[in-house]
Formats: structure tokens, sequence, C-alpha cells
């Protein structure tokens, strides 16, 4: 995501094991094959990012990305499919890196009671029942 013009992603790290069951979609992913380079197409339409790939053996795979902001996400990929690696990738790429802040507060709150009163259950008119209205005055 660009904040007024500049892409703010500036690292991807991309750690994984060389060995382990949790990697081989990350591993596939990452090596060329004679069809298409998933890495290369990448690193070719975002040229700002700076790749990082360190292999981690004996550990799950993550995808990290470090931000302008000195913020950084990571997102485990653990037996995940080289189609869910794209999106987190991707995703990675199109956030700014910033916390998710709420806006506002709680519900919405009034200054004054309701016009219709508080509910009660003896307030239940949807039986087929009559009742005696009397006139003061």
């Amino acid at each position: 995501m660009a904040t007024r013009g500049i892409q703010q992603l500036q690292k991807l790290r991309i750690r994984y094991c060389e060995h382990g069951g949790s990697s081989t979609a990350i591993r596939s992913y990452l090596q060329k094959s004679p069809t298409s380079n998933h890495l290369i197409d990448f690193a070719t339409t975002h040229p700002s990012v700076q790749i990082i790939i360190k292999p981690r053996n004996g550990h799950h795979p993550y995808i990290q990305g470090e931000y302008l902001t000195g913020q950084s996400k990571q997102i485990c990929v653990k037996n995940s499919s080289e189609g869910r690696i794209k999106e987190v990738m991707s995703m990675l790429v199109n956030t700014s890196g910033r916390k998710i802040t709420r806006l506002g507060g709680l519900a919405v709150r009034g200054d004054c009671v309701s016009v219709q009163g508080v509910w009660t259950p003896m307030l239940d008119l949807g039986k087929e029942s009559s009742f005696d209205v009397k006139i003061v005055g």
C-alpha cells in the first residue's frame, strides 16, 4: 500500500525449513521451474521491496514484512499451499504496516432515556387479550 505515493513495505523476509514437511509448499514456491518462477515475477513487479530468503531448519516457515514505520508483520505459512503464499505476499505488500486502531469508542449512547419506556415482561401485547382502559379525569 502506498501512503502519499510512497510504498510502505521495505523488506520481505522468507524463512523456511529445508527438510520439514510444513515447508514443502514454500520450497516449491521458491524453486525455479521451467514454466514459471513466482519469486522472480514478484520481484520484478515490486522492485522497491528487498527480499531476504534464509533457511531456518527445525522451525515452521513464516513470511515477515518490515515497513517504513518500523512496524513488522509476521505471518505463519505452515502447511499452506502456493496460492496461500501468493496471497500472503500480496497482502503484506498492500498493507501499510500500521496497527489497526478502533475509531470512536463503544456503542452510541444518548443523553436522554428512551421515549418508549423500559420493556418489561408484563408488556407482552402480542397476545389476543383485551385489557381495560380507564380514563381518569
